[in-house]
């Protein structure tokens, strides 16, 4: 090869390199750049609810990741950060959550007054605040009021321990100004994402954390056979059992219902949790 064609050669050799290098850095550069993936919020055991739900924009710095507390003493249960899944005794507990709702939850009640059942209700205090009327019939007929967030923010637990204590605050605030008798013993997290600094709120305002050992997820419509095998085959003594009178359509959760309540009453006692702590 003459010296010629050989620097010619050696020319479209760098030019070409020169070439594919600047092609992959542009390449390269429309890629968007991958972050390490965060940890989140310890969620509950039985797996987080309305993980399709966002959360909501409600007051504090979104996903702020305040430096966890210490557990309180005061949560003994044997859930999530110590937060109860049994009624402490044979007897089991009916839950509904997400209410009030003008729709289902006046069928959920006359369900349960058709067969002389008390439940507990975990509230959301915007929903306190549109249907008061709901929340004074709910205390008016025996049942127990819990606290369950302002707006159902999942995402509660990694907020500021002043949002969080604001929050629970605010709600509390919403079902007595509807029921000014009621005793709000305690506080269901939403989503069942219970954090250090939720435990230590629920500790300074006397809330007794409530979480629950049944869970049909009756969130996901699956239908109201769906939602009666599992309540009726995985409930047991001291159990504490979780649907939803409102989020959605509640038809199958209230058909369901209508079938567990004689299934169950001829199987255990029914109660709404204590207004005391559990």
């Amino acid at each position: 090869m003459s010296g010629s064609t050989l620097k010619a050669v050696t020319v479209v050799t760098a030019v070409l390199a020169g070439l594919l290098a600047s092609a992959y850095a542009l390449g390269h550069s429309l890629v968007p750049e991958r972050h390490p993936s965060t940890a989140g919020a310890t969620t509950s055991a039985y797996g987080p609810r309305y993980a399709d739900q966002p959360p909501s924009d409600g007051p504090g710095t979104p996903g702020a990741d305040p430096t966890p507390d210490t557990v309180p003493d005061t949560a003994d249960g044997d859930g999530p950060y110590g937060a109860h899944v049994s009624t402490g005794s044979a007897r089991v507990a009916l839950t509904f959550d997400d209410g009030p709702d003008p729709r289902w939850t006046p069928q959920v009640l006359a369900l349960l007054g058709q067969y002389g059942v008390k439940a507990t209700f975990c509230v959301v205090g915007e929903n306190a605040e549109s249907y008061p009327d709901l929340v004074r019939s709910i205390a008016a007929e025996g049942h127990t009021l819990c606290n369950h967030s302002w707006k159902h923010d999942v995402n509660l637990g990694r907020r500021t321990p002043e949002t969080i204590r604001a929050d629970l605050t605010r709600t509390n605030d919403a079902i007595l100004a509807a029921a000014p008798h009621a005793r709000i013993a305690y506080y269901r997290q939403p989503g069942g994402v219970w954090t250090p600094q939720v435990m230590s709120a629920c500790a300074a305002m006397g809330l007794t954390p409530l979480h629950w050992s049944v869970d049909p997820s009756d969130w996901k419509t699956p239908g109201p056979t769906a939602i009666e095998t599992t309540v009726r085959t995985q409930t047991a003594p001291g159990a504490i059992v979780l649907m939803h009178d409102a989020g959605g359509d509640r038809s199958g959760t209230v058909a369901a219902l209508q079938r567990l309540l004689p299934e169950l009453l001829g199987r255990f006692e029914l109660e709404p949790l204590p207004t005391g702590a559990a």
